[in-house]
């Protein structure tokens, strides 16, 4: 079976390039909770926040925050929670069958995976988070850790941290050199990439699907898959794809640390994630409702700098580089659009919001048994992007 892959930028540019890198089965959850609505009107509309919503609010994102507000109640989390559930446990075995297929790249053991809190009373939702989705048929393993603990296993942390949960049987990896070892195999294996090109349409014939580029160009293919991230609704809509997908755009930055800790730091209640990659550490987090195509806005870089001063021992990091900012592809319901469209040569995946990276490699595999079966397979009935 021949591939082309047609990228309007660079391999491993985009979402792929700057996120935190965590391949965390464990946390891979519905992004609407009934703890982001917790945060109200004032704190949202604050640039410093962990979740912010930039002025004016149009009516496209009013509608999706609308239908995202719905979702957010329990029984809708645990319902969206159990559908995730069977890809969830597919995540790490099918980085596994990359590598065995000839990425010549590796995952991370997260050892230790360390979630920091200031008190313990802070971790009591992530620790209900985890119970429940151990009930919905996760097979989660993690220890409670107090303040001795947590400082003795990792001494970058700060003096506020006074507990912890230590997650087991996590991974990670370094997102951009992933990918781009990723696509070596696939060019290996026969496999064409066409860069800097922008699909501007596909339309599906009698004999085939037709892409259009932003210089005119056409092609057919026998098949079309769609996975253009927080721009997805551009070319799925005219397929029949109902359901929005809205830009939750995250930032990072990598700084240099006295010593990088042995695996990644999460920092739930500042919505802060960190990576040792390479020499440096990555430090992710925020989640901002705005265009995708809007430029970065350095408050929020400044409101991460802020959040993580009290939290780790590192100095003001005045040295840091790669500022970035990148578009998570979020729906209203928390669950990923996967699977054959109204056009039967069309296909979509996109919409995984935080989770992109941790269920990528899983999603690929279901949805190429479905294209060359015309099966779809049980792990995505939940996710029909025509639901």
């Amino acid at each position: 079976m021949a591939v082309t892959v047609i990228d309007r930028d660079r391999i491993a540019a985009g979402a792929s390039w700057g996120n935190a890198g965590w391949l965390t089965p464990s946390l891979a959850a519905p992004l609407p909770d009934p703890a982001v609505l917790r945060y109200g009107i004032r704190a949202v509309l604050d640039p410093s926040s962990p979740v912010y919503l930039p002025l004016p609010i149009g009516p496209r994102l009013l509608q999706f925050l609308t239908r995202f507000a719905r979702n957010s109640t329990a029984a809708r989390w645990r319902r969206s929670m159990a559908a995730l559930v069977p890809i969830n446990n597919r995540a790490l075995p099918a980085y596994d069958h990359l590598i065995d297929g000839g990425v010549n790249a590796r995952t991370q053991p997260a050892n230790p995976f360390l979630a920091a809190f200031r008190t313990e009373p802070e971790r009591t939702h992530l620790l209900n988070e985890l119970n429940h989705v151990r009930a919905a048929g996760l097979d989660v393993h993690f220890d409670l850790l107090d303040r001795e603990e947590v400082h003795a296993m990792e001494p970058l942390l700060g003096d506020e941290i006074g507990a912890a949960i230590r997650l087991h049987d996590q991974r990670f990896i370094n997102p951009g050199t992933f990918a781009t070892e990723l696509a070596a195999a696939v060019e290996r294996r026969g496999g064409t990439f066409r860069l800097g090109t922008e699909v501007t349409a596909v339309e599906n014939t009698q004999n085939a699907a037709v892409t259009r580029t932003d210089t005119n160009d056409t092609e057919a293919f026998d098949a079309v898959v769609l996975a253009n991230g927080a721009w997805l609704d551009r070319l799925a809509q005219p397929h029949g794809i109902r359901m929005p997908v809205q830009a939750g755009r995250g930032y990072s930055f990598s700084v240099p640390t006295p010593h990088l800790p042995r695996g990644p730091l999460y920092f739930p209640h500042q919505r802060l994630a960190c990576t040792p990659l390479g020499d440096k550490l990555r430090i992710a987090g925020m989640m901002e409702f705005r265009s995708p195509d809007a430029p970065l806005d350095p408050r929020r870089i400044t409101a991460i700098i802020n959040s993580i001063r009290p939290l780790l021992n590192i100095s003001d990091p005045v040295d840091r580089v790669h500022d970035w900012v990148g578009s998570r592809p979020c729906t209203h319901d928390g669950l990923p659009l996967i699977g054959r469209t109204r056009s039967p040569r069309v296909y979509v995946t996109g919409g995984h919001g935080m989770w992109g990276i941790t269920l990528g490699p899983a999603t690929g595999e279901l949805l190429a048994d479905l294209i060359t079966t015309g099966e779809t397979p049980n792990e995505l009935a939940a996710f029909d992007p025509l639901r």
